[in-house]
């Protein structure tokens, strides 16, 4: 087992990484950026490392830093958390040129998984149902025409290495096709450095619903059942739940023995979730493999007992996993809370929380870094806090989630609780007849004093 792991993230994630580690009996090191000193993942580890200035690039991504960091601790593994360096092949690999063990994917399944056409083209091959499409990339524009006609209207053009709804476009008709290509294109290459495109079936009104898995360097592969995402805004999800309300106990099967195929094709080695969407008719498709701890990861902990991060680092240590396949016990909501305003777009609201109380009592659960008196920085993504709720029914879950936002109080900030405790109101979430295009019609109304 690790003696030292250096915890390459920030924030709740880190936090969460150096419990784990706490449990196990290993030694932890956080690193940080300038702006976040004062975060409990830096108070909490047993070593801290400065990094850099607070910009992303200069710190949490500066690879050269994080070796550094690692070496002058004699860290013997990094834990890259999710977001960051998490699914970067090239960090991968500079780990293992250095002799630290990167908790995480291989630098080739990175690359395998992360781009989206050739992982589309390896889960065919291994039997995994995909979306309807073309193989291959749009070569051009004629091409990408050509191939929405073989395929038929509306066709959905996605970034190769996209994520984060970035390089994405739903096209419905011939004319619309020129401008999508364009503008996906220049914003895939902006985000990602790279503008290639491929092209699918879009798949109206569908559900995201996701399957955690685990795969050992022995050949050893199992599902951790479902989640439920599809409560999104701008393709980031707000809201998860397990087991997700669509699911029967056939598609659970399916979905389950796709994704050990999915894991046995790539020859996974550690945590990761296989995505798909499923339509109307229960007909499921693969979307993608991260090769990563996922934000969601705390529903499934819940519902089946069992800590994944202790499962990451114990396969990253050579052992087996535990070789069977996992059904919920229980059900478990989780609300993202954002430092963001809701009355206004959802815009960001760094600043300082002069309050801060949070709920408490049996099956609730709450993932932060933050504390009163802590300073939102306005450099990374907005998420301060995931709330958890667990109970035997959904119906339960959803009145300990309402409970528990009502006695969430975090001042000085906007956060997202006042949309999530009207979010549980809704008749559609309560009946759980939820698609991805939940919030195109959910209408957030102030609350008033």
């Amino acid at each position: 087992m690790f003696k030292k792991i250096l915890i390459a993230n920030r924030g709740e994630i880190a936090l969460r990484v150096i419990r784990t580690c706490k449990e196990m009996g290993i030694k932890t090191v956080a690193v940080y950026s300038t702006a976040d000193a004062d975060s409990l993942h830096v108070r909490f580890a047993d070593e801290a490392v400065c990094i850099g200035p607070p910009s992303s690039t200069d710190s949490y991504l500066k690879m050269t830093n994080i070796i550094a960091a690692a070496e002058i601790t004699n860290a013997d593994a990094i834990h890259p958390g999710y977001g960051f360096l998490s699914e970067n092949a090239k960090f991968s690999k500079i780990c293992a040129e250095h002799d630290i063990k990167f908790i995480g994917a291989s630098p080739e399944m990175i690359d395998g998984m992360g781009d989206k056409a050739s992982a589309k083209a390896t889960m065919i091959k291994a039997g995994v149902p995909t979306v309807p499409g073309v193989e291959g990339l749009m070569k051009d524009l004629q091409h990408a025409k050509d191939s929405a006609k073989k395929i038929g209207y509306p066709v959905m053009m996605k970034a190769t290495a996209g994520g984060g709804g970035k390089g994405m476009r739903i096209i419905r008709a011939e004319e619309e096709m020129e401008g999508a290509w364009e503008s996906a294109r220049q914003e895939s290459l902006a985000a990602f450095g790279n503008n290639g495109m491929y092209m699918e079936k879009y798949i109206e009104e569908p559900r995201h619903i996701e399957i955690q898995i685990a795969g050992d360097q022995f050949g050893n592969y199992c599902h951790m059942s479902e989640r439920d995402c599809s409560i999104q805004r701008r393709h980031q999800k707000l809201v998860e739940e397990t087991p997700s309300p669509f699911m029967t106990a056939k598609l659970r099967k399916a979905m389950g023995e796709a994704s050990v195929k999915a894991a046995a094709a790539v020859q996974y080695e550690g945590v990761g979730t296989v995505e798909y969407l499923v339509d109307k008719d229960r007909n499921f498709y693969f979307m993608e493999m991260n090769t990563r701890i996922q934000v969601e990861h705390t529903i499934t902990e819940e519902v089946i007992s069992f800590d994944l991060i202790k499962e990451q680092i114990k396969i990253a240590a050579g052992h087996k996993i535990s070789g069977k396949n996992y059904e919920p016990q229980m059900h478990a909501i989780q609300c993202r809370i954002n430092a963001e305003d809701p009355e206004n777009g959802f815009r960001p609201s760094p600043g300082k929380i002069t309050t801060y109380h949070a709920p408490g009592g049996h099956g609730i659960r709450i993932d932060t870094h933050v504390y009163a008196g802590y300073t939102i920085p306005p450099y990374y993504d907005s998420m301060i806090s995931k709330l958890i709720t667990v109970a035997q029914t959904r119906e339960e879950a959803i009145l300990k989630m309402e409970r528990a936002l009502s006695e969430y109080v975090i001042e000085g900030i906007k956060t997202t609780i006042p949309f999530h405790r009207q979010l549980m109101e809704d008749p559609l979430f309560r009946e759980g007849n939820c698609t991805t295009k939940f919030m195109d019609t959910f209408k957030y109304k102030a609350p008033k004093d």
